[in-house]
């Protein structure tokens, strides 16, 4: 087992200077890589690998924490491969359920099953001749690995209720939140399968590794969000600059870009200062001598209720982003909801909104 696990490990924007007040030199990077933002070093690498994989049709794994920007990734080397004028399709496997996963891959012929009420191609077909980018792939269940394993080493699969084999000419790009070398040792991870899919490994540096990166980010964000919400771009301060590039973002490049769009919704005037800033750990602290009576008698499952409540109402109900935050999938999220509107607030099982979607903007 040691010695498999050694074999695991071996195989392993563009930016406008503020008006105001300018935070650094404008980056330089082309057009190829829209949407990515920053200069640091190891974005510089995460760029320079693309620029070596993007040309071939390697199949790539992009790990990283949620909201460090995987799709961007995924969408850079799409727009850089030969692939480039064919689709880009995207499946993310936390918005599927379970029943439904293996018709949203392969398709599925009319009548197949209940509800089969016509033919419907899949994510494969999709993107026939293109790129499949599949997402958060360490949820999918463990018979859906292998069928998903056959069709990268046969290039063919079959429809749900079909029996012939249709060809699959994609180029596949896989992205997960989670090391999915742990995953094969835990065994919820098909080895064979991680060998597939993770010809080139690409490594997303969370946002508390690249901190020179934020101010770019930061002036990026309110150069759009100002446009969005018809506002003149505010002026951010010296101090509330520093606040952002000393904070460790668990929520990475997404919890930023949340952060400066309610700064400048909330902000009076054309000044972002620390006041409008949300960040979790600037809350009122309590004095460390004295407990909240309130929050030491709650049980664990009542603590993990109010943490999720407070997640859904921070990203607006979105279920999906919730999910993302907490670091579980979306099944696990809906069942938890559930099992809390079984006990005494059946009104939490309505909470929220999930979202399914093939092609999106972010990772």
């Amino acid at each position: 087992m040691a010695q498999g696990n050694g074999w695991l490990d071996s195989v392993a924007g563009k930016l406008v200077p503020m008006s105001k007040t300018p935070l650094g030199p404008p980056p330089v990077l082309s057009d190829l890589y829209a949407g990515i933002i920053g200069q640091s070093q190891q974005l510089r690498e995460v760029l320079a690998k693309i620029d070596k994989v993007a040309a071939g049709d390697a199949n790539v794994c992009i790990m990283g924490e949620s909201g460090t920007g995987k799709e961007l990734i995924a969408r850079a080397i799409h727009h850089n491969s030969p692939r480039r004028d064919r689709p880009l399709v995207t499946l993310d496997c936390t918005a599927v359920p379970e029943g439904l996963m293996e018709s949203h891959l392969f398709g599925h012929r009319r009548g197949s099953f209940t509800g089969a009420v016509e033919h419907r191609n899949g994510v494969f077909s999709l993107a026939d001749t293109g790129t499949l980018f599949i997402d958060e792939i360490s949820e999918l269940p463990l018979t859906l690995q292998a069928k998903l394993l056959r069709v990268i080493q046969s290039h063919e699969f079959v429809e749900v209720g079909g029996s012939q084999p249709v060809q699959a000419d994609i180029r596949l790009i896989t992205a997960s939140n989670k090391d999915l070398r742990e995953a094969v040792a835990d065994g919820t991870f098909r080895a064979d399968l991680y060998y597939r899919i993770a010809v080139v490994m690409i490594q997303m540096p969370p946002l508390r590794e690249r901190r020179d990166d934020i101010p770019q980010l930061v002036e990026h964000f309110l150069d759009r969000f100002s446009s969005i919400h018809r506002r003149p771009v505010p002026t951010i301060t010296p101090r509330a600059l520093d606040l952002l590039t000393s904070y460790t973002w668990p929520g990475n490049v997404r919890q930023l870009e949340n952060c400066i769009e309610q700064a400048v919704v909330l902000a009076n005037e054309e000044i972002i200062d620390v006041d409008v800033l949300s960040l979790d750990d600037r809350e009122p602290k309590k004095h460390p001598g004295k407990s909240d009576p309130a929050r030491a008698g709650l049980t664990l499952r009542e603590v993990e209720q109010e943490h999720i409540l407070r997640t859904l109402q921070a990203v607006n109900g979105n279920r999906t982003r919730a999910a993302r935050l907490l670091g579980i999938s979306l099944r696990c999220l809906q069942y938890k909801l559930k099992s809390y509107a079984q006990g005494e607030n059946p009104a939490l099982e309505s909470v929220g909104s999930s979202q399914t979607t093939y092609s999106r903007g972010v990772s």
